[in-house]
């Protein structure tokens, strides 16, 4: 399995430069926010412990790697988008929103920061890295924090507001179940509306009373 290494920071740590790994969790769900999270490690960090993409691991190992990611580094900021503003804009310029924010934070150590994606709007001097939470420790670990955080999100107050969707299980992405629960039960406000006109069109009669 290839892991994700710190070549990429170690370009600008040459340079006296400190590093911003940022990534987004939940851009594609169909409810609740949009987290993002930024991650400084100290220059010259070398981890006793793998990153990989927050995607292709087990949730149990996402916890485990929290934990560590967040006792090594040097700071870290994770801030979300609310469902109403991307409901008002588009989950692109939500997603930007949460990472500047997260960046906001993070502003006196002057990172560069290292998008994942080819596509970023930001005041912040920045790159993006295409897959770049496959290919930069600190993007990969960007990806876990925000995903982890946004689990919990959904776990502990979305599920908490509207049990009946499920949103502890699917944590708001698209599954068959969720689906399911939509078209009985209509959606909440925590759902995107825009992301929801394939599965609504000609179903608001089910809720007709």
């Amino acid at each position: 399995m290839f892991y994700p290494d710190l070549s990429l920071e170690k370009n600008f740590w040459g340079l006296g430069r400190l590093v911003a790994g940022v990534d987004e969790a939940g851009r594609g769900a169909l409810a609740g926010p949009v987290f993002a999270s930024a991650v400084v490690f100290p220059i010259g960090f070398e981890p006793n412990f793998k990153v990989s993409d927050s995607k292709i691991i087990s949730s149990k190992r996402r916890e485990e790697l929290y934990e560590l990611i967040i006792s090594n580094c040097l700071a870290y900021a994770v801030e979300m988008t609310d469902v109403q503003i991307i409901n008002e804009t588009n989950i692109l310029k939500a997603t930007y929103m949460a990472m500047n924010k997260a960046l906001e934070k993070l502003k006196e150590l002057n990172p560069l920061a290292l998008i994942d994606g080819n596509r970023f709007e930001g005041s912040f001097d920045f790159r993006t890295i295409v897959d770049g939470d496959a290919r930069c420790f600190s993007i990969a670990s960007a990806s876990i924090i925000a995903k982890v955080e946004r689990d919990r999100w959904m776990k502990n107050i979305a599920h908490e507001l509207y049990p009946q969707y499920g949103f502890d299980k699917h944590k708001g992405y698209g599954t068959k179940q969720h689906i399911e629960q939509i078209l009985h039960h209509k959606p909440s406000p925590l759902h995107r509306k825009t992301f929801l006109r394939k599965i609504l069109d000609g179903q608001e009669t089910l809720w007709e009373i």
